[in-house]
C-alpha cells in the first residue's frame, strides 16, 4: 500500500473492517446520534474510494480516516437545518448506543476536548501523534487534554482518574 492508490476492493474491503468501528466510534462521539454516525462513517469510506492521492502508510491511511472523519461529523454539526432543530427532541442521544457513564460524560464535553480525550485513552494514541493527526501544536493537545480531563473529572464528581 505505500505510496499506491487504493484501487483493489480488497484493499478497501480490509481497510474498512479494520477501521470501522474505530470511524463509527468518532462519529457517535461527535453527533451523538447512531443513524447520523452510520452515515458519517459511509461518508467517510466514500471519500477514501474517491481519493485519488497515494497514501505513505497504514499510519497515514488511518490518520486521513479520522482526520475525514471528524471534518465530515463537524461539517454536519454546522449545517443550518441542524443548528434550527430542537436538538432535544432531534435526538435520543446514549440510551441504546452506550451504557458507559464515562463515556457518557465525554460526549457531552465540546468538541475540542472530547477528540483528544478520546484519541488519548480510547485509541491509545500519544499527544505527538495526536498533533500531527488534527494538525495542531503538540502544546496545544496537551492543553485540551488536560484541560479536558478537569472538565470530565468536573463533570464526574472527581472520579475520573
Amino acid at each position: 500500500m505505500e505510496g499506491s492508490l487504493l484501487c483493489a476492493d480488497k484493499e478497501i474491503t480490509e481497510l474498512y473492517n479494520q477501521y470501522v468501528d474505530m470511524i463509527y466510534q468518532i462519529s457517535f462521539m461527535y453527533l451523538k446520534n447512531k443513524a447520523d454516525a452510520e452515515d458519517a462513517v459511509q461518508t467517510t469510506f466514500i471519500k477514501l474510494l474517491n481519493y485519488k492521492k497515494p497514501f505513505q502508510n497504514d499510519e497515514h491511511i488511518k490518520a486521513w480516516l479520522i482526520r475525514t472523519a471528524t471534518n465530515h461529523c463537524k461539517n454536519h454539526l454546522k449545517h443550518w437545518w441542524r443548528t434550527n432543530a430542537e436538538l432535544d427532541t432531534m435526538y435520543d442521544y446514549g440510551k441504546e448506543d452506550t451504557k458507559d457513564e464515562t463515556l457518557e460524560a465525554l460526549l457531552k464535553l465540546p468538541g475540542k476536548y472530547k477528540t483528544v480525550i478520546y484519541l488519548y485513552y480510547y485509541m491509545g494514541y500519544s499527544t505527538e501523534e495526536i498533533a500531527q493527526i488534527l494538525k495542531q501544536k503538540h502544546t496545544t493537545v496537551r492543553s485540551l487534554l488536560s484541560r479536558g480531563r478537569k472538565r470530565l473529572k468536573d463533570s464526574l464528581g472527581g472520579e475520573f482518574l
